[in-house]
């Protein structure tokens, strides 16, 4: 593995709640946030940082990734925690994370809304099937 690991959802938001250096970035697409909704953190004073992983339209890569986690002002000793939609995108950017120095990049497993179920729908596991905190943007 070449990042520090996987969490639940649960998880990440008790280290949100329990590290002040824990960061939750969601690196789903722009789309995304606005049609699903985004994590929402105020309850705990902090904000999701919203930065694509790839792209939409086209899934293109965002070259500026790592780039953007810095000027978020995402440190080498941060706790990173990566959420996509199903807990796969979040890896390769997890990885590239760690690539860059930050030692504590973690992806969330089963991302915002799951992997598609035995009927070919979302949501039945994830950040927003355990109850925890959200909002439409």
């Amino acid at each position: 593995m070449s990042y520090a690991g996987d969490v639940t959802p649960q998880e990440a938001w008790d280290r949100l709640q329990s590290n002040p250096k824990a960061v939750l970035v969601d690196c789903r697409t722009e789309a995304e946030w606005s049609f699903v909704g985004v994590p929402d953190l105020s309850g705990i004073g902090k904000q999701a940082v919203l930065i694509e992983w790839i792209g939409f339209p086209g899934g293109t890569p965002n070259t500026r990734f790592v780039e953007q986690l810095r000027a978020a002002g995402v440190a080498d000793d941060a706790e990173l925690l990566l959420l996509c939609r199903s807990g796969a995108r979040s890896i390769s950017a997890a990885e590239a994370a760690t690539a860059d120095g930050i030692a504590g990049a973690y992806n969330i497993l089963d991302g915002f809304e799951g992997a598609l179920d035995e009927a070919g729908h979302r949501g039945s596991t994830g950040w927003r099937a355990v109850g925890l905190p959200w909002r439409q943007q």
